[in-house]
């Protein structure tokens, strides 16, 4: 039976806004002088929450836990309307709020429930001819993106106070939430775009489980494995 060090597994991260995912890789993989650290699915710099990190072998179970499905928690502003489809992005619109219910909101918000065909903003880290989009949208160019099949299981707002709507949204990897707030927006009229988005769940983990960057980074390389989830845990 192969044997797996005290390394070869994940750790649970709960990422603080500003850096990227791969920040946070890399901010380990220096700390305790992992060779193999890789993360399972990308937070943009600003969202925060559940960031699966994997060590050792446990990078060879990165595309098995990718692929799990996600649960966000998040904030979108009505009547703004950004290129990025969030907080982050040029302000290209500006527009009044009809006036709107907590009802009326989970009335629209369940039209995206199911399959759906989603096209990914341009502000992203997709290819097209080996270069990342926000590369070209940086540039002021914007190119036919391939809609991409995702799933809403369920996108219900918890709170609504203008111009302010609180949601939770549970779907498949490789949605876009910021799309989904953008899309909202044009249904309404009034554009919208995600001003703060935070992962809660990714498969069987919950950022409950999760500890701080912070805390992680002042622990000693003797305090890491237990933090460790290990390998044959993460694989079963």
């Amino acid at each position: 039976m192969q044997e797996f060090s005290a390394l070869d597994g994940a750790i649970l991260i709960d990422k603080p806004a500003g850096p990227t995912s791969h920040d946070v890789v890399d901010a380990i993989r220096r700390k305790f002088g992992i060779k193999k650290v890789g993360h399972c699915g990308t937070l943009d710099p600003n969202a925060t929450g559940l960031l699966i990190i994997v060590l050792g072998r446990g990078t060879k179970l990165s595309e098995k836990l990718m692929g799990d499905d996600k649960v966000y928690e998040g904030t979108i502003r009505f009547g703004v309307s950004t290129d990025s489809y969030d907080a982050d992005g040029e302000i290209l619109e500006t527009k009044a709020v009809p006036l709107l219910a907590l009802e009326q909101l989970n009335e629209l918000a369940a039209q995206f429930a199911g399959d759906q065909m989603q096209i990914p903003p341009m502000v992203s880290a997709i290819k097209k001819d080996g270069v990342p989009l926000y590369k070209l949208a940086r540039k002021g160019l914007e190119v036919e993106r391939e809609p991409r099949l995702v799933h809403v299981y369920n996108f219900r707002f918890t709170a609504y106070s203008e111009p302010l709507g609180e949601f939770r949204l549970a779907c498949t990897k490789g949605t876009y939430v910021r799309s989904i707030a953008h899309d909202l927006g044009q249904k309404i009229g009034c554009g919208a775009h995600l001003a703060k988005l935070r992962r809660s769940a990714s498969g069987k983990f919950d950022v409950a489980e999760a500890a701080p960057l912070e805390t992680v980074l002042r622990m000693t390389a003797a305090e890491l494995p237990k933090r460790v989830i290990p390998f044959l845990k993460l694989a079963g």
